[in-house]
């Protein structure tokens, strides 16, 4: 089994990562097995089940996952396979668990089903949801505004590997290098210690102010023509030169922008809406019955602190 679950990771390797078929065919082909079990695609189908239902295809595009997923099933069955080799399986506690084990996996295919009829409900009146979803945008507005964006470069000079009064001196030499004629994107390709702009000339893109390091923010923020660089600045990575690359003002989003999300939100309300009726149908049967003397004695009764302490003491005799 190890060997070919080697051989799957070499061929993950070997296409880079790409998607690949490890089960293509009959619901009965044999995907891995070993002297005691065998796995079908069905087999797989079937654990895949467990997975929500958008998260599914995006699983099977990962062949280290796949691997993964395929090893543990075949760990599993092959010790089912051995403890009803041992009898395991006749013991009345353990055939206990496994009705159990049934009854909680019908139980979460049962609540899927409900969900998804549930789905399908709203899906089907989606316009009488139309108004309370304008009403929700109405009433939360402020929830929808993009906040003042800028566009911006940086050259960074790193704390990771010296002082911030060596960091913030490069910045300065730097500095005068850019007010001298020197060209930022050229700078920030030769010095900067940010690895992910480095290679762009600094640029970092379109960020709001709270998505910055506070100082970053300040100094960018506080820029006000295209081109104009700060100051150095110092942050918890180092020192930073920045540069205005463009700007965008606060705007409100029109309800038409938002709608999708907030009938995605107002779907998945309804649904657990629907869920919770049918566990709460399930709580408040009329028909439930509780054994009290039953119950009771599932409790176990702690000793008061006065018998607890007296329980210490004869120990100690």
């Amino acid at each position: 089994m190890k060997r070919v679950l080697v051989l799957l990771a070499h061929a993950a390797a070997l296409v880079g990562g790409a998607p690949i078929a490890l089960a293509q065919g009959a619901p009965d082909d044999v995907i891995l097995e070993n002297a005691v079990v065998k796995l079908t695609r069905a087999d797989y189908e079937a654990e895949l089940q467990r997975l929500p239902a958008d998260s599914r295809a995006a699983f099977a595009t990962d062949p280290k996952r796949v691997t993964a997923l395929l090893n543990n099933m075949l760990i599993g069955r092959t010790m089912a396979a051995e403890a009803r080799k041992d009898g395991l399986d006749r013991d009345p506690l353990v055939q206990r668990r496994i009705a159990l084990e049934a009854d909680k996996g019908l139980a979460e295919v049962e609540m899927k089903r409900i969900e998804t009829i549930a789905g399908a409900e709203f899906d089907a009146k989606v316009a009488q949801f139309l108004p309370k979803a304008r009403e929700r945008y109405l009433v939360d507005k402020d929830k929808y505004v993009v906040p003042e964006q800028i566009d911006a470069s940086h050259i960074l000079f790193s704390t990771q590997a010296r002082s911030e009064d060596a960091a913030m001196a490069l910045a300065q030499q730097t500095e005068a290098k850019l007010a001298a004629g020197g060209d930022f994107a050229a700078l920030a390709r030769e010095f900067s210690e940010d690895p992910r702009t480095k290679s762009r000339g600094g640029h970092i893109g379109w960020f709001s102010a709270k998505q910055m390091d506070p100082p970053f923010s300040t100094a960018a923020f506080a820029l006000k023509k295209i081109g104009d660089v700060s100051p150095p600045v110092s942050t918890r990575f180092g020192s930073h030169l920045i540069r205005l690359d463009g700007r965008r003002p606060q705007r409100q989003r029109s309800f038409d922008e938002v709608k999708d999300e907030l009938i995605a939100d107002l779907r998945q309300a309804y649904v657990t809406e629907q869920r919770g009726l049918k566990i709460d149908a399930v709580r408040n049967d009329p028909a439930l019955t509780i054994n009290q003397p039953a119950l009771d004695a599932l409790i176990v009764q702690m000793p008061d602190s006065a018998t607890l302490r007296q329980l210490m003491l004869d120990q100690l005799k």
